[in-house]
């Protein structure tokens, strides 16, 4: 029988976990996810060298870091969150690392823009069926007073892998090409997925395998909960808007730097290279200089988002939306100092806090995503919540930059104009900000598990 949402509800009875495997598991989750994120935004940093050989406009730029992985990715994630509800969902983790593993490897030899944009079609398809039942798998391994932290932990792969993916992907382009670097990184992904698939647990009882497909929503019931829950509905809007903002901004970050700070890029990697011997081109200078900011400061921002939250939310559970709020509200003018600053150094420098800030809202949105559904539902949750930001955020974002850097660039030339259009993002900052803010007044009688 179907509860009404609003009624608290205790989760299916779970096998117990014991700590050393739930830490394996979170951290088999977390490397999984950082892969993710090394196969989604290695294209970022390979943009210009792609655009160069395959005589690319920015807006196919744009759709090959968004719309390509996107349409696909938010068509799948319901369905296979759906499957996840029922079926094991350590496995569905697993094969589609395996899954997305091979499509990154096959860009690698795409010979123009549309078998591109069919291989990162694929890569969409596999990473579909990975964060939606990664989370509902963290959300059984923990207490609701650590969930805010573990999914922050499980979060902290989005700057991990951005880092791994910029970095290695630029050195390997520097020295071997963009397609050796596609080659190369869907190598792990493989290895992890299939270790994933034999060791991942999966912390429900088999014993109750039956019961738990009786005792799972239909789809209409779930909709319906989730349709009724204002905090849901504004938590959507933040995150479309936060997903159109971040990855608007990592999609042209690579060619901002490069069309706007060429020269200065060039005399800081001939710098390091004395220093140190390496021989870096502008590329992969780049690539490892950025990779290391949104590495270290979006961990940073993501950690301290959760552990924060946690601790704030003991006296009040506002926190979930007001913390990620206040980052959000400070984003436009962390933007507007970077884009605007002529010194590459200090451009490098300032790019520190607007990954921070745009971090810190993973952990507290997830972990209030996880708390306002029944047990039953929340990979249904996750994958509808999730299926808005991709296609709206991931899918619109950096094409709506590509095409307005191709506006402006008649008039402006494409350093500027890829300039502008970035900063133009920051209007939907203000926008989640808002979002969060409004989430704030039904928060405590929307949380129910």
């Amino acid at each position: 029988m179907i509860e009404d949402a609003t009624t608290k509800v205790s989760a299916p009875p779970l096998t117990a976990t014991p700590t050393r495997h739930r830490r394996y598991a979170l951290t088999m989750l977390f490397l999984i996810y950082m892969l993710n994120f090394v196969d989604r935004q290695i294209v970022n940093i390979l943009a210009e060298p792609i655009k160069r050989e395959l005589g690319l406009a920015d807006w196919q730029l744009g759709s090959l870091t968004g719309l390509s992985f996107a349409l696909f990715y938010a068509a799948l994630a319901l369905p296979i969150a759906r499957w996840a509800e029922r079926a094991n969902r350590a496995r569905i983790v697993a094969l589609s690392a395996i899954i997305w593993s091979l499509f990154t490897a096959l860009c690698g030899i795409a010979q123009n823009f549309a078998q591109l944009f069919l291989a990162r079609v694929g890569v969409g398809v596999g990473e579909a069926g990975c964060t939606p039942a990664s989370q509902s798998l963290i959300t059984d391994y923990t207490s609701r007073e650590k969930r805010a932290s573990a999914l922050a932990f499980f979060s902290m792969g989005i700057p991990a892998g951005s880092l791994v993916g910029m970095m290695v992907g630029g050195l390997i382009a520097d020295q071997l090409g963009w397609r050796a670097s596609f080659a190369l990184v869907g190598v792990p992904g493989i290895i992890l997925g299939l270790l994933a698939f034999f060791t991942l647990p999966e912390p429900r009882k088999s014993a109750f395998a039956a019961k738990e497909v009786q005792t799972t929503p239909p789809l209409r019931d779930a909709l319906r909960e989730l349709g009724r829950n204002r905090t849901y509905i504004c938590l959507t809007i933040a995150m479309v808007a936060m997903s159109f903002g971040t990855y608007s901004n990592l999609g042209f970050l690579g060619s901002h730097y490069l069309r706007n700070h060429a020269e200065g890029l060039v005399t800081l990697a001939a710098a390091v290279n004395d220093l140190t011997g390496l021989q870096l081109g502008a590329t992969g200078f780049l690539g490892t200089a950025l990779g290391l900011i949104i590495g270290i400061f979006g961990a940073a921002g993501t950690w301290l988002g959760g552990w924060v939250t946690d601790r704030a939310v003991r006296r009040n559970l506002n926190a979930y939306a007001t913390i990620p709020a206040v980052a959000a509200l400070c984003m436009p003018f962390a933007l507007l100092a970077t884009y605007l600053t002529s010194n590459t150094l200090a451009a490098l420098c300032l790019l520190s806090l607007p990954m921070m800030l745009q971090s810190i809202y993973y952990g507290p949105i997830f972990a209030t995503v996880q708390s306002l559904v029944r047990p039953r539902s929340r990979a249904t949750a996750t994958a509808i919540f999730l299926f808005f930001a991709n296609l709206i955020g991931l899918g619109l974002g950096p094409l709506s930059v590509g095409l307005l850097s191709d506006f402006l660039a008649p008039s402006l030339g494409s350093g500027d104009a890829i300039r502008w259009a970035l900063i133009s993002t920051a209007v939907v900052f203000i926008v989640a900000a808002t979002a969060f803010l409004a989430a704030r007044k039904s928060i405590h009688q929307d949380i129910v598990s």
